[in-house]
């Protein structure tokens, strides 16, 4: 076949950021080992800069009679993999926030997860309609390689920014780099700017490293 005859490449996904390549299956890559899960001793923590001054918990059970919602929404990671349409289900982060309210001069959160991972972001992407503390996808129970029994699931961040193994909510008067954020990764973390790596911040994007 000619040049001239050779069909024109498909067009790119709209759902996918620049740089990004449409995965299939579910890639579980994480930091560290996966953690052995607790029930009895397992609880979720909201403390830092919150309104009423005290910190706020739940244990497996109390967390799992707070609302549900169910979001459908793309993870994107930052090695340049993307699985779409995943229906996730659980906790809406704008619930935490509701339940117990930040102060009012907190602009950022600090997620932790177990063995002290972390992940910042500023609060408004934290309180996005579909941010959320996921416990299921596609209608099943997360596995304890994607996170079980909570993941942050953030997408309109790379995924680095949704830790697995939730354990804690920081409230924060002031930004203050995560655990990849420290180690070279870009601090706002937004797919479709690609803003991948700390070097290509600018100002305003982060504290001072």
């Amino acid at each position: 076949m000619g040049q001239s005859e050779q069909e024109p490449p498909p067009p790119s996904d709209p759902r996918l950021p620049p740089g990004q390549r449409v995965q299939r299956g579910w890639p579980a890559l994480h930091y560290g080992p996966v953690p052995r899960f607790k029930p009895l001793t397992w609880d979720l923590q909201v403390f830092g800069a919150t309104a009423s001054a005290e910190k706020r918990s739940w244990d497996f059970e109390g967390f799992n009679t707070l609302p549900r919602t169910t979001v459908r929404a793309d993870l994107h990671c930052v090695t340049r993999f993307s699985v779409l349409d995943g229906e996730w289900t659980g906790v809406a982060a704008a619930t935490l926030l509701d339940l117990v309210p930040p102060d009012t001069g907190v602009t950022h959160v600090m997620v932790w997860a177990e063995y002290g991972y972390s992940a910042n972001l500023r609060l408004e992407d934290f309180a996005a309609p579909d941010t959320l503390l996921a416990t299921h996808r596609d209608g099943a129970a997360l596995t304890a390689e994607h996170g079980f029994p909570v993941r942050l699931v953030v997408p309109r961040l790379y995924a680095w920014k949704g830790p697995k193994w939730v354990r804690a909510i920081e409230y924060m008067r002031a930004d203050r780099r995560g655990f990849w954020e420290e180690r070279g990764y870009h601090n706002r973390a937004d797919p479709w700017r690609e803003q991948r790596y700390s070097h290509q911040e600018e100002p305003g994007d982060g504290p001072l490293r």
